[in-house]
């Protein structure tokens, strides 16, 4: 059988970029692993790249969503190559939900992400100071300055797409709960991570993809690991 890898998919304002230091991770430690660049215009497009992508991938995978990369991955997780999903601070949506509106949010409270964005015409960007601020908490100063600099505006129709299927109720998930999140609260993150098979909590900000990339590979190389071995 052809070995499985990983398939990263990043959230709103980056691209495929924000992965290469878990990608090089993954390289040290054996594991294939590719990028999805998505084209953040509506949630079922950046599926469809996704499932694309992983038709290109053409290996059993392990697919990795970040922040909105969760809304995507549970729509695109019922891809045949997808053997196990995780969540990383990400938005483990059920049935009717988006990253806007879900049901574990109501009574929760909120980060001053709403206060951060901008919005132009049809697309949303961010503060330039808060934005960074808020994604790259605990980052160094120079990886957070690298990249805010690659940052894009997103369309406004992401936040309130729903996912037309919910893999995870096929599909063995793992949650990481990132405890010091500035985007995604914490206690957010825990009411959806109750929707996983199994949940592990860091003491991180909300990009563990570029402030911890080897705890990341070591995660999802485990699981690869006990994928291969099933």
């Amino acid at each position: 059988m052809t070995a499985p890898g990983a398939l990263l998919v990043h959230g709103l304002w980056h691209g495929a970029w924000c992965w290469d230091a878990v990608r090089t991770a993954l390289a040290a430690r054996g594991i294939p692993a590719a990028a999805v660049e998505l084209p953040l215009t509506d949630l079922a497009t950046d599926v469809q790249a996704t499932r694309d992508a992983l038709d290109r991938f053409g290996r059993p995978a392990v697919l990795v969503g970040h922040s909105y990369g969760g809304a995507v991955i549970t729509a695109a997780g019922d891809h045949p190559l997808v053997h196990e999903l995780v969540y990383l601070a990400a938005f483990q949506l059920d049935e009717g939900e988006s990253v806007s509106r879900t049901r574990p949010g109501r009574d929760l409270p909120d980060t001053r992400l709403s206060e951060a964005m901008r919005a132009s015409g049809s697309e949303i960007g961010l503060d330039p100071e808060l934005g960074p601020a808020l994604l790259y908490s605990d980052a160094a100063p120079d990886v957070a300055a690298a990249a805010a600099a690659r940052l894009r505006p997103v369309h406004r129709l992401l936040f309130r797409g729903v996912p037309e299927v919910i893999a995870w109720r096929a599909v063995p998930s793992t949650y990481v709960v990132c405890a010091e999140d500035r985007v995604v609260h914490p206690d957010l993150q825990r009411a959806m991570a109750s929707r996983a098979t199994c949940t592990v909590e860091w003491p991180c900000g909300h990009s563990p993809v570029l402030t911890r990339p080897d705890a990341v590979a070591d995660l999802v190389a485990a699981r690869i690991q006990e994928l291969a071995t099933t």
